[in-house]
């Protein structure tokens, strides 16, 4: 029952967040709607934020246990990595007021927070396996492939440090493989730390 309700609480503050970024981009943008709509999905954060939230969704009518690891662990690693990047790379590159200020530690700090939690509480971690990492890295992977193929064509790059067109191909590739390394050591530790649970 209190998994049910943690995750009927953590969808909700999900859907919440995500809709409100939404509406706040469109509201504050001079844009079309469909380039806002695009713009919108092609944040890490808020796909992420997306995969977090239908997670929980289904985790409410869900009543069976998960009898394999690994999927709520990656998408830890995944929401792990939006707010860590934030807080050490972004936060201080704006600052937000009002509604945005709240959805954005939504986003960026309070999910992550939950997330992590939901994860201690819950995850099956007997059958973690170092193997899954490389699983794990298809989907930043193809996100990060699909940014650079939009963003010549656009000119649109949601991250400072993967603008093509500001620091150079060059130092997107440099700036891609650290953060590559910062979400394979995050894989080690959780996955280490679910080893050491089941010890």
């Amino acid at each position: 029952m209190m998994k049910r309700i943690l995750a009927l609480v953590f969808s909700f503050t999900g859907w919440f967040a995500l809709i409100m970024q939404y509406n706040l981009m469109l509201e504050h943008s001079d844009l079309p709607f469909w380039e806002i709509t695009i713009r919108f999905f092609s944040y890490f954060t808020i796909l992420t934020n997306l995969i977090v939230a239908a997670y929980f969704t289904f985790q409410i009518f869900n009543r069976n246990p998960d009898k394999k690891s690994g999927t709520l662990t990656a998408i830890t690693v995944y929401i792990l990595i939006v707010g860590l990047i934030y807080q050490i790379i972004l936060r201080s590159t704006w600052n937000p007021t009002g509604m945005q200020k709240l959805v954005d530690e939504l986003l960026h700090t309070i999910i992550p927070v939950l997330v992590v939690t939901y994860w201690y509480i819950f995850e099956n971690k007997t059958s973690l396996n170092y193997r899954h990492i490389l699983k794990w890295s298809i989907y930043p992977l193809l996100y990060l492939i699909y940014i650079l193929i939009r963003g010549n064509f656009s000119g649109f790059y949601p991250y400072p440090f993967i603008n093509v067109s500001e620091i150079g191909f060059t130092n997107v590739i440099i700036n891609s493989f650290w953060i590559l390394i910062f979400f394979t050591g995050l894989s080690v530790i959780l996955i280490k730390i679910g080893k050491t649970f089941n010890q």
